[in-house]
């Protein structure tokens, strides 16, 4: 049966509502007090398994060190739909753990607390964190959310494949061309050659095998062993890229989108570069085998892969299963090292107070404690990742199971550490140029035309998101500032 556009409507807002009270209960009605009148918060996190035990030790030490508030810890899959469906139910947790870059698609949602009184009463600024943080959690002049615990991305390389390479290991590529030139010398393919099936790597292959490597019609002549570096692995960041060309995605207040911009296009011409000179068949073949991401098959684990891009997390992953891996960690290098060193993507974790929380003092009183030095540096060291606060104690180094912690942590400081773009379009923004940059991967369009669509699609839906503003930003701007 078809429903009528107003039926489906009140179909729709009738399913968020029971979704969100299933989510907390019963609704109104929910227990808020324990037996000897204490506070009972609702955190939602997303996290599971270590990541969410780590949390849950925080929560127990803020549970006793206080007899006013209970923090009750619950894990929550698809949290970013969830919470905002009982935000609109009218039945929000106390607490979210969000991901940072969803804090300004929140926001203008109207589904968040700010938090400028309460941080300027607890004496917390933005002084207390990296610069590029801050920005993550704050949106139209307000503050919605604190970081908890960060990321920065890095060069991984294999130093046993750099050795067998004859590379000196201790030394990883100082600029994207560099990084280049190595990758050839790390890839292994095998091939026929004089009547002989061989394993040779692309630096030594003929001018004749390399432009037949080339040649998608005798990609069966080919086969790649082995990889230096692939720019479409693990492809998380492809439309970010351009940072290493110095180039942006947005223009400053973030107005405009700026994907066809030509340091972008050189991006996505580099990561272009990789089919043209290895294969499209060859690299599709090659990437087909990969095992997944958090196993033991992960291809930089099983030394497919030379040099990857991956974030602190990484070592969690190595030391589980890998862990007599040779391995190294130095800032992914930029196409320009000489002016833009030091390029990285600093991302959070985020705690926010859901608009129509019912104990916003008290929860942000949790938010408060876990932003103190102490606790957030337990939390991070049990993720495994560096504290957000600038100020880092000595025994958190020393503590850090990660030899190249600080690798992370200077790269987090650096003035190239960029964000995702902060604008409320992200997601679809990231959907698009995801599509758009693996048909330029696969050779389906050129670069020009493609980041041009990209532009011109989103830009449309950008400005009309600028417009709603305008509409509605007096009332939603003095709505938040007796908020504030």
């Amino acid at each position: 049966m078809i429903l009528p556009p107003w039926c489906r409507r009140v179909f729709l807002l009738a399913c968020a509502t029971i979704v969100a009270i299933a989510l907390t209960g019963c609704g109104d009605s929910r227990d808020d007090r324990t037996a000897d009148g204490r506070i009972i918060l609702q955190y939602w996190e997303k996290w599971g398994s270590f990541e969410a035990e780590a949390m849950r030790r925080v929560v127990d030490d803020y549970n006793a060190s206080q007899d006013q508030v209970l923090v009750k810890f619950l894990t929550v899959s698809q949290i970013d739909q969830k919470v905002l469906l009982a935000t609109a139910g009218g039945n929000p947790p106390d607490i979210a753990g969000l991901w940072g870059y969803m804090v300004p698609s929140y926001a203008e949602k109207n589904a968040l607390t700010p938090l400028d009184s309460y941080i300027a009463e607890a004496g917390i600024s933005g002084e207390d964190y990296y610069p590029a943080l801050w920005e993550t959690v704050s949106h139209r002049g307000f503050v919605w959310a604190l970081p908890t615990t960060p990321a920065t991305v890095a060069l991984h390389y294999n130093k046993q494949l750099f050795e067998e390479a004859g590379l000196d290991p201790e030394r990883p590529p100082q600029s994207i061309a560099e990084l280049d030139a190595m990758a050839e010398k790390l890839t292994i393919v095998e091939l026929e050659r004089d009547g002989q099936t061989i394993q040779v790597r692309y630096s030594d292959m003929t001018t004749q095998e390399q432009a037949g490597i080339a040649d998608d019609s005798r990609a069966s002549e080919f086969r790649i062993i082995q990889l230096g570096h692939s720019p479409t692995y693990p492809g998380w960041w492809l439309p970010m890229w351009g940072y290493w060309w110095d180039a942006s995605l947005v223009n400053d207040d973030g107005t405009r989108v700026t994907p066809a911009s030509e340091p972008n296009l050189d991006a996505m011409r580099w990561i272009e570069s990789y089919t043209e000179k290895y294969g499209k068949n060859n690299m599709l073949a090659f990437g087909s085998s990969f095992g997944n991401f958090g196993s033991p098959q992960e291809p930089f684990l099983e030394g497919q892969i030379a040099m990857v891009i991956q974030g602190v997390w990484m070592y969690n992953f190595i030391d589980q299963f890998a862990p007599r891996l040779e391995w190294g960690v130095a800032p992914f290098p930029s196409a320009y090292p000489n002016t833009t060193p030091k390029v990285t993507i600093l991302e959070s974790d985020v705690l926010v107070i859901p608009k129509g929380a019912r104990h916003p003092d008290a929860a942000f009183d949790f938010i408060r404690y876990v932003n103190q030095q102490g606790p957030m540096e337990k939390l991070c060291l049990g993720h495994r990742k560096f504290s957000p606060l600038v100020k880092t104690s000595e025994r958190f180094l020393q503590d850090h199971p990660n030899p190249y912690i600080e690798v992370f942590i200077d790269l987090a400081s650096s003035p190239n550490a960029r964000t995702t773009p902060l604008i409320p379009l992200w997601q679809e923004y990231l959907s698009e140029m995801n599509v758009s940059i693996n048909s330029v991967y696969r050779q389906v369009i050129e670069p020009e035309p493609a980041m041009e669509r990209v532009e011109q699609r989103i830009q449309k839906k950008l400005d009309r998101a600028v417009r709603r503003w305008e509409l509605t930003k007096d009332v939603r701007l003095a709505e938040w500032e007796q908020m504030r």
